[in-house]
């Protein structure tokens, strides 16, 4: 205000002129009142502080670059926070380790829920490719196969004819009541079994013979041999649904005994299930001492030595359902083969979304044991030896444990599916 009291003073002070009379001009005091406002408007422009930045509460936020500040600007925002969360995301600019445990935890669960959907489904991604592969898809299968409820594969060898001698005068129909057992009850009983190494030979004319003879074989696209069981067994379920759209399939071996009669009445109760694997599931040990019998080459998989294989049916009997079958035909290519055929085949499932059940009616020991239960109305689905995974002496003991385990001619019969 010194400026504009100066020149105010300038002003009174100047030697009054001789009147003169006006010419249009402004009047004096008209000059000094617009003189005036002029040093008020100058000098309250310069002498007031004036900041053309945001103020600071504002570039706190704006203009914070670190991690760090950032979770505390969001805190000092105008949104509404409890001082309690934002203590737990600022701890000296890191993150709360609880909030980075339940994190983790969520993203665990979601992880596993994932796994079990994909699980499943490249299970039915599998089952499709039947389509691409010349075969057809689950709910496509079928179309021009014959209808079964049940396939059964008794799985035997060249040498093995009075094993299927013993078999035939016992647990399985033969001639017209084998026909009449596909016809009215769907279920298929057939020896299966490859070929020799020289095909056409001595050993695959005398199967030709015997099979024109009893019409019970199914001949696979397999070069027999006991080390190759695994391979007979992908073989045996990639030939049998090609023939047979069937809703379960099974193998036997030909020193087991079987009645069919309450193993049809077992299968019955999960024919609406897809995806079942049944049989006695067992765990036994890994052999790692090379020389001794069912010795695994691969043990060192399965961990240090004294350990145990994962849960799978035993090889003497187990049944798989269709979608199971039509996994293993398509995949025959990519499934890894163990030293033992029970294995191998659990190996292919275990990490698939599948039922395993655990029965075990399928795997009664010979006379007393089956005997007993009989007797008490349980009657055994399958009778064997465990000492030689198989009935013992087969051939000359296959009759009396019939006579004495054995259900009535009548029982499969009366199943009603």
């Amino acid at each position: 205000m010194s400026l504009m009291g100066g020149l105010v003073k300038a002003v009174s002070e100047r030697p009054q002129q001789p009147e003169k009379k006006p010419r249009g001009r402004p009047s004096p005091g008209r000059a000094v009142a617009v003189i005036c406002f002029a040093c008020f408007l100058v000098a309250f422009v310069f002498s007031r502080p004036v900041s053309f930045l945001p103020s600071e509460k504002k570039t706190r936020f704006v203009y914070s670059s670190s991690s760090s500040s950032s979770s505390s600007s969001s805190c000092e925002s105008s949104l509404p926070r409890s001082s309690q969360d934002c203590e737990s995301r600022t701890t000296s600019g890191k993150a709360n380790p609880r909030d980075i445990i339940r994190e983790v935890s969520k993203t665990h669960q979601a992880i596993r829920s994932l796994d079990k959907s994909i699980s499943s489904l490249e299970m039915e991604l599998a089952v499709a490719r039947m389509n691409s592969n010349g075969g057809s898809s689950s709910s496509g299968h079928g179309k021009g196969l014959k209808k079964a409820f049940a396939v059964i594969g008794i799985n035997t060898g060249f040498g093995s004819k009075k094993r299927r001698e013993s078999v035939r005068q016992t647990w399985m129909p033969r001639g017209t009541k084998l026909k009449r057992l596909e016809e009215e009850k769907s279920v298929v009983v057939r020896f299966v079994i490859g070929h020799s190494a020289t095909p056409g030979g001595a050993l695959d004319r005398a199967i030709d013979a015997e099979d024109a003879e009893t019409k019970d074989f199914l001949r696979l696209d397999h070069l027999e041999g006991y080390h190759e069981l695994s391979s007979k067994t992908r073989v045996y379920f990639a030939t049998a649904v090609a023939i047979w759209d069937a809703d379960f399939y099974l193998k036997v071996d030909d020193d087991v005994h079987v009645n069919l009669g309450i193993l049809t009445t077992n299968l019955a109760r999960y024919r609406g299930k897809s995806r079942v694997y049944m049989g006695c599931m067992k765990s036994g040990p890994v052999l790692f001492q090379t020389g001794v019998k069912y010795h695994e080459p691969e043990h060192w998989k399965f961990g240090e030595e004294g350990n145990k294989y994962f849960r799978h049916a035993t090889g003497q009997i187990y049944a798989i359902s269709k979608d199971l079958a039509l996994y293993i035909s398509t995949n025959a290519p990519i499934l890894h083969k163990y030293a033992n055929e029970d294995v191998s085949l659990g190996s292919w499932l275990i990490g698939l979304e599948v039922e395993h059940i655990d029965d075990r009616s399928m795997c009664c020991g010979t006379p007393p044991d089956c005997e007993w239960k009989t007797r008490s109305g349980n009657v055994c689905v399958a009778s064997f030896d465990w000492s030689c995974s198989g009935v013992c002496k087969s051939v000359d003991r296959m009759k009396d444990v019939h006579k004495s385990c054995g259900e009535s001619d009548a029982a499969i019969w009366d199943v009603v599916l």
